[in-house]
């Protein structure tokens, strides 16, 4: 005998649905809240550019030989400020940050696969209209995968690659296939819209922990990092569309490695937790020809926060600096591979 719901009343499975739309809705009303509430915290600390519809937020400081500099997965300019390899390169240097498309200020707008090679372009394009010719670009983690594509596909503008703490080659990730789902547009928005951010909010305490050990998280970052703009909704879909993009996009510009004719340095740290050192670090140094390795023992992913890395490559470069003013002091390889990088390195700016 069939039975049905008398006509009027709402079935069970209705009451569920309506239950589970009052609660998305609640959930969703209070990441904007807290999105809103975090962005008059946190204003724009740069300046925008729109390129080709995209508006790009960066921040750009000091004159002479250009740097640009790409965060990682999850990051934003902000990153650089606190580590303090921004103000380092900018006492001798134009140096300009991006964030990238849909982190931090910049838009990604929907519709497009923001691959490694799409955001190379964009940022490309942006740098034209900027007038920057031959720059010094420097990738941390994610933002390595960039760096590379600009070099292969618009060389002219780039004079040299500093890589740090990159993923280079495809593996087989239970990450990648988790958050596919959450990278589709419809499951995407609404996942993005309520439930990611509250994820992220769980899970960042330990990630943070995560991404600087083995060293403890410094200070100036567990204090200045604006934590609650990458928690936003648009940030978080960003963040796991760039981890659902990483291993497609490596295995893209993987063929190319060998082909790189320009000074390349890779600094990886050696307990590195996120990425392996030995499986795309020196592996990456195997495969572009003349390439420099620096692998930091007792350094973590966010190799950029160690004084170490800073240190070595202001000693080489002044040592460089030393040898063309007709001085005794050599470099190991004549500066070559930071293409003529000066770092004014301060030790106040490296600690906590």
């Amino acid at each position: 005998m069939a039975f049905r719901a008398r006509a009027g009343r709402p079935s069970i499975g209705g009451k569920l649905l309506a239950a589970a739309a009052v609660t998305f809705g609640l959930g969703a009303l209070a990441v904007l809240r807290k999105q809103r509430r975090a962005e008059r915290r946190h204003p724009p600390v740069g300046r925008f550019l729109t390129v080709d519809g995209v508006r790009l937020h960066f921040i750009e400081r000091g004159s002479g030989p250009p740097v640009v500099l790409l965060h990682g997965n999850g990051a934003m300019v902000e990153d650089f400020l606190i580590s303090g390899l921004f103000d380092a390169l900018a006492v001798n240097h134009r140096v300009i940050a991006f964030d990238r498309p849909g982190f931090g200020y910049s838009a990604r707008p929907r519709g497009l696969r923001w691959t490694p090679r799409e955001q190379a372009m964009v940022l490309d394009r942006a740098l034209a209209l900027m007038g920057v010719e031959r720059a010094v670009v420097i990738g941390h983690s994610w933002g390595t995968l960039v760096a590379l594509a600009m070099a292969m596909d618009r060389p002219e503008r780039v004079r040299a690659l500093i890589l740090l703490s990159g993923y280079y080659f495809p593996t087989a990730r239970v990450v990648t296939a988790l958050g596919a789902p959450a990278a589709l547009p419809v499951f995407g928005a609404v996942a993005g819209s309520a439930v990611l951010p509250l994820i992220g909010r769980g899970l960042a305490s330990r990630m943070i922990e995560k991404i600087f050990a083995p060293k403890p998280v410094p200070g100036r970052f567990a204090r200045h990092f604006p934590l609650d703009l990458a928690l936003r909704p648009g940030q978080v879909r960003a963040m796991v569309e760039d981890t659902v993009l990483m291993d497609p996009g490596a295995a893209a510009l993987k063929p190319r490695y060998s082909w790189l004719r320009l000074p390349v340095t890779i600094i990886a740290g050696a307990e590195d937790q996120i990425v392996d050192a030995g499986r795309h670090s020196v592996r990456l140094h195997r495969e572009i020809p003349g390439s420099r390795l620096m692998v930091m023992p007792g350094a973590g992913h966010m190799i950029h926060y160690a004084a170490g890395p800073i240190a070595e490559a202001a000693g080489r470069v002044r040592a460089m600096e030393k040898r063309a003013l007709g001085g005794r002091a050599t470099a190991p390889d004549g500066g070559r591979h930071m293409g003529g990088l000066q770092i004014v390195f301060d030790p106040e700016r490296f600690r906590s």
